[in-house]
């Protein structure tokens, strides 16, 4: 245990104990970045009863999620509002012993290997949208493409990792989602009135998830009745153990393919939108990717096997999730006192960071602001800290899903820019609406044509 010394963590001060609470829910991307350019990467401050240390500096985010992250738990009202949605699944599990067995159970379905097979899946997916998309581009129609990568990645996901089709149920489950997403952010910033209260919003919340519930009990339910060993995910699930010989309970299986579902197809959809806008936004980015598409696939459909050639490509993709990370906030519980750099953290602490902003710290980006694919050439990467890029996490519970995730979207990417040059709507703004994922408010609408 750790003697508390050091100094005490800085931050803002009122006789309104709600000013902070308020100021975070109603434009949390910038209040944070207020703290940090005032305080500098350690503040304190209060969000309604609870007091937080949000953090900047990459060394104090390896500190909570490497160096010390046994001193670190899920244990927080973000993985406990998001607890509601997914149960005690992979994401949302608080001990370390349980976590790790959960891990090693699903693990196997995120292999490279299999990854790698599931690539013809991907962009036969995406080629059946895109015969949709020859309509839009012949037409000029105008179209939200944050609501096709949804929808795209969706149907990917849920083929790739439990061989089910839900294009039927796409719009539903996605929907529903999106209600939950926004409750439990606007919960998250003020708790109140409490969930048990049989209020209409909390009504819609709770529906919004029997909804969601449906679906996945609906998977679990269809699997039971063939008795089919397929080799995905959920035959894992499916086949899995305890150290008694106890196989997973329906509400155990649930809980896993919720976590599944949701992380898999949310965050990659947030991402490509996101790319989109920006590409719309560069065209001497745009230019270069068709160049280095055009060269490496000369009109080929993608495989797997091309993407460690096509270098700029994801450069574009990671670049797009510097500046708008779909997990753009987490937060981790301090189980005893700690210490970070020179600063007193007692026991019990809601410690916080947001990705959206230490991707941008000046420090550590040439130009923080700025959509610049070149932050990621090798040699740039290999002088930055490791925990200044955070896209998909860091430490022991770093995504396991990051390279299905990279794949698919690299490969989604590759496919639909070969073809189409991508234009924002005219005298469309999009702005990013920081849910539990970051995502464009009311979407991204755009037009096509082929290239």
């Amino acid at each position: 245990m750790i003697t508390l010394r050091g100094k005490t963590v800085p931050g803002p001060r009122s006789l309104n104990p709600l000013k902070s609470t308020f100021a975070f829910r109603r434009a949390p991307l910038q209040f944070l970045a207020e703290l940090q350019k005032h305080y500098g990467n350690i503040v304190q401050f209060r969000l309604a009863i609870w007091p937080m240390i949000f953090i900047g500096h990459p060394d104090y985010i390896k500190h909570v999620l490497q160096g010390n992250h046994h001193n670190y738990d899920k244990d927080v009202l973000m993985f406990q509002f998001a607890r509601l949605l997914t149960g005690n699944g992979l994401v949302t599990a608080v001990g370390e012993n349980e976590w790790l067995h959960q891990r090693r159970l699903v693990q196997p379905a995120f292999h490279r290997q299999y990854i790698d097979a599931l690539g013809t899946l991907m962009t036969t997916a995406t080629d059946v949208m895109l015969q949709q998309w020859d309509t839009y581009a012949r037409e000029r129609q105008v179209f939200d493409v944050a609501e096709e990568m949804t929808n795209l990645t969706l149907q990917i996901v849920s083929k790739s990792l439990f061989n089910v089709d839900v294009s039927t149920k796409t719009n539903s489950f996605c929907q529903a989602f999106l209600q939950v997403n926004a409750f439990l952010i606007d919960y998250f910033y003020l708790p109140f009135p409490p969930l048990f209260v049989p209020t209409p919003r909390n009504s819609r919340f709770y529906s919004a998830i029997q909804k969601m519930s449906t679906i996945v009990y609906e998977i679990i339910h269809n699997r039971r009745q063939c008795q089919e060993n397929v080799g995905d995910l959920l035959s894992i699930l499916f086949d899995a153990v305890d150290e008694n010989g106890q196989g997973m309970n329906d509400k155990q299986l649930h809980d896993e393919v919720m976590t599944v579902l949701v992380a898999g197809y949310e965050a990659p959809a947030s991402a490509l939108a996101w790319t989109w806008y920006l590409l719309a936004q560069h065209p001497e980015v745009e230019e270069r990717l068709h160049a280095e598409l055009d060269q490496i696939l000369a009109g080929c459909i993608p495989t797997v096997g091309d993407l460690p050639r096509l270098d700029y490509t994801r450069m574009v993709l990671q670049e797009a999730m510097r500046l708008y990370p779909p997990v753009w906030l987490l937060m981790r519980r301090a189980i005893q006192d700690d210490q970070i750099d020179k600063y007193r953290i007692p026991a019990k602490s809601s410690i916080v960071w947001s990705s959206y902003i230490s991707h941008r710290h000046p420090d550590f980006w040439e130009k923080p602001e700025l959509f610049y694919p070149e932050h990621f050439l090798v040699e740039r990467s290999a002088t930055r800290p490791r925990h200044a890029y955070m896209a998909f996490g860091g430490g022991p519970r770093i995504c396991l899903g990051n390279t299905f995730a990279m794949t698919e979207m690299q490969l989604i990417l590759a496919t639909i820019a070969q073809r189409y040059r991508v234009s924002l709507a005219p005298g469309y703004h999009v702005e990013p609406e920081p849910l539990l994922s970051l995502h464009p408010k009311n979407g991204v609408f755009v037009s096509i044509e082929h290239r």
